[in-house]
């Protein structure tokens, strides 16, 4: 009888422990991983959403958060896009600004490809220092090749022209192409292209057949880098254009949108938010290849 009476005692200590041990690994894990990443997320998507709701204020919210609550809409309008869109030439930086950056894109990709491919499979001697060399390049501010590359482009008498910008922002752009590329051509196995080089294919029939298809991953990563930094440059693109219906984005609503000391908070979110949705939009596609092939580039 003492033995039988003893044996759910066990059973519900044991059933005690277990559920006091599950409860303490959740506590664990809300503390170490749930709480923290749950700010990350709030501190990162915070100036989103700041920036959109400012965007649909009218101008009394705007500046009056005594009687208005400052972190939410109370009457959206539609003012500030009408504005930017129809009062201004936003829809032409638009434009502007999305042929510079696929242009940069396509034209950085090129070099890139060619590059990585001879570096990390024509094996000539020094090939691992080039490499290496080709992406300190990229380690250069651009505060410093500002200089030079302006007297360039003075010289070639593209100064207020978005071709200035297009040939410019491939100096960023290709080294860390080309480091990322050779990163994703190393994942590929050379032994298929030395089966094509005994069936008698040429180096530019395997690059082209063999490996840009098993390398679209990697392409698919460098150009989202290329086209988000074409995009959102600043600094050349204040320096070589001048014209206000030949700026960017970037540098357009910050030099148009602000007169003196009056700056129209209104649409100048409207214009950040417009023009961050292309890049989402490119992102929101293609994460998981862009996510791919930076992992498969940084483990080589």
């Amino acid at each position: 009888m003492t033995d039988a009476a003893a044996l759910p005692q066990q059973t519900n200590a044991s059933t005690a422990q277990a559920e006091t041990m599950a409860w303490d690994s959740r506590a664990r894990r809300t503390v170490t991983l749930y709480v923290p990443l749950a700010c990350f997320v709030l501190i990162l998507l915070f100036p989103f959403y700041w920036m959109t709701i400012t965007a649909f204020k009218p101008n009394a919210e705007l500046f009056d958060y005594k009687t208005y609550n400052p972190f939410w809409i109370g009457s959206p309008t539609l003012d500030h896009i009408k504005h930017l869109l129809f009062n201004t030439a936003y829809p032409k930086w638009l434009l502007t600004t999305m042929t510079i950056a696929v242009c940069s894109t396509f034209l950085s990709l090129f070099a890139s490809t060619l590059a990585a491919y001879a570096i990390q499979r024509l094996r000539f001697k020094g090939s691992q220092y080039v490499g290496l060399a080709i992406y300190l390049a990229y380690l250069v501010p651009p505060s410093i090749l500002f200089i030079p590359l302006a007297t360039m482009v003075y010289q070639l008498g593209l100064f207020d022209s978005p071709l200035a910008l297009i040939l410019v922002y491939p100096t960023f752009l290709v080294p860390f192409c080309t480091w990322l590329l050779i990163g994703y051509f190393k994942s590929i196995p050379y032994e298929l292209e030395e089966c094509a080089l005994i069936d008698g294919a040429t180096r530019l029939q395997i690059l082209r057949q063999i490996t840009l298809p098993l390398a679209v991953p990697g392409l698919i990563s460098a150009g989202i880098f290329s086209f988000t930094l074409s995009w959102n440059e600043f600094i050349y693109s204040l320096a070589f254009i001048q014209s206000s219906e030949k700026k960017t984005v970037p540098v357009a609503i910050l030099t148009e949108l602000v007169s003196g000391d009056v700056y129209q908070w209104g649409a100048l979110m409207a214009g950040s938010l417009l023009g961050s949705l292309p890049v989402a939009i490119f992102y929101s596609f293609f994460v998981d290849y862009y996510v791919s092939s930076l992992t498969g580039a940084v483990k080589e």
